[in-house]
């Protein structure tokens, strides 16, 4: 059976996934919560991700947060505070950022493998039309540009891989329990089940793309 990675495993998101992906592959599933892995810690990172050895066909960096340290989302950047903002490029933009780094040794170089990085929507500049969520949305963006760069790397040495951004939708979670009314919603399980079929539709020319749950490709 191959293997399947998720990272952020405790979230909503997350859980979901790993039941998911529990249908077809052995799965491995890393948290905070449950192994100590912090994101935006390098040692914590290098240690967890360090501690495995085989490569993986399916590796999801699901982590991520809206909210952090009760700091909601700005309506206008007149609202901004910077150490919400560097918060949010911590956990959003560089922690994903330190686990591709760390976790490229498991990619595997002679076979089929899609890495996905959950990232948002409002993180597209192209689609950005209402302005607001300054920090969210730049620490996204972030996240995009990583991906993107990475995935150019990733091509040189990995043939067969495929790195994209991923939009998961508005899930019902915790994550996102205070704009539920605002938008349409599904739960975590068919939010996974859209995710992993947006997966198994990969192939390496999609390297380096953005897609949300639908499998539509989304602007930069």
């Amino acid at each position: 059976m191959e293997k399947a990675l998720v990272i952020g495993a405790s979230g909503g998101i997350g859980q979901a996934l790993v039941a998911e992906l529990a249908q077809r592959y052995d799965v491995t599933a890393l948290s905070r919560r449950a192994d100590g892995l912090d994101v935006t810690d390098e040692a914590s990172v290098a240690a967890t991700l360090g501690a495995l050895e085989e490569p993986f066909a399916r590796i999801i960096v699901a982590t991520g947060a809206l909210e952090i340290d009760g700091h909601q989302p700005e309506r206008t950047i007149k609202a901004l505070e910077p150490e919400a903002m560097m918060a949010q490029f911590r956990l959003n933009t560089l922690g994903p950022a330190l686990v591709l780094k760390h976790v490229w040794r498991l990619i595997p170089r002679k076979s089929p493998s899609v890495v996905a990085v959950l990232s948002a929507r409002v993180g597209s500049i192209g689609d950005n039309k209402i302005g607001g969520w300054v920090s969210y949305r730049t620490a996204k963006a972030g996240v995009n540009q990583v991906v993107h760069t990475a995935a150019i790397e990733l091509a040189r040495t990995h043939k067969q891989a495929c790195l994209i951004a991923l939009h998961p939708g508005t899930v019902a979670t915790p994550f996102t329990q205070k704009y539920l009314g605002r938008y349409p919603s599904v739960p975590p399980q068919e939010a996974a089940a859209n995710l992993a079929g947006v997966l198994d539709a990969r192939r390496p020319e999609d390297t380096g793309q953005f897609y949300d749950w639908a499998n539509t490709q989304v602007p930069w």
